[in-house]
């Protein structure tokens, strides 16, 4: 029983030593391409065929200067972009999804801040959106909302076809309300009532008034 322990010690001892770590060497070279895409990193005599890491998610391009890590021979990892020619278009990407999650607020500040996507979808508790001019142009656009209004001082429309439905429609307007058409037609149900100070009806050529009962006065 104690040659058995004394047997096992040493190889309980072996598992317990620390694993040496994988060590790597530092490098600096200029970028290039070869003609199957592939990264190549010229450092001094050497041209290491290189992967972009995960983490540099800076596009590299040809001239950057790029700090790579040399795991093996063969396995060369550029770790970020140290200098870059100017003039050339810094492009962030990743290989696939990407989500900014910040802990407090995320800004963007540009001169100019463009956005293309096959879908955009924006879900937001509440959207503020101010600006001195805003162009919407669209082949269709849709708006729904329990409440929506519009509060301006000038309003201007231009459309083929206006088509209107809503159970209530109250209107008023302080100033002139002006209706200009080839053909005017206003029907009701139940009551059609027209009241004014002075109330004029100009027919041209005829004015005929037809009812089961006609007052007047």
């Amino acid at each position: 029983m104690n040659d058995t322990i004394a047997r096992s010690a040493p190889a309980r001892s072996r598992k317990q030593q620390p694993s040496e770590a994988i060590g790597g060497t530092w490098c600096v070279g200029i970028l290039s391409f070869d003609d199957a895409g592939a990264c190549i990193v010229s450092s001094g005599p050497l041209r290491l065929r290189a992967t972009r890491a995960a983490s540099c998610l800076l596009e590299p391009a040809t001239g950057d200067s790029v700090a790579c890590l040399r795991i093996a021979p063969d396995e060369v990892w550029i770790m970020a972009v140290l200098q870059r020619e100017e003039g050339t278009i810094n492009v962030l990407g990743c290989g696939g999804d990407l989500t900014i999650a910040p802990a407090g607020a995320l800004e963007l500040q540009a001169a100019r801040v463009g956005l293309k996507a096959g879908t955009l979808e924006v879900a937001t508790q509440k959207t503020t959106l101010a600006t001195d001019t805003a162009d919407v142009v669209g082949r269709q656009f849709t708006l729904a909302g329990t409440t929506v209004k519009l509060v301006g001082s000038v309003l201007s429309t231009v459309m083929d076809r206006v088509q209107h439905f809503s159970r209530h429609y109250l209107r008023t307007t302080d100033g002139i309300d002006r209706v200009a058409a080839t053909h005017v037609e206003v029907e009701a149900k139940q009551l059609m009532r027209l009241e004014g100070e002075h109330a004029l009806v100009n027919g041209r050529e005829l004015i005929k008034a037809r009812g089961a009962q006609i007052h007047f006065g």
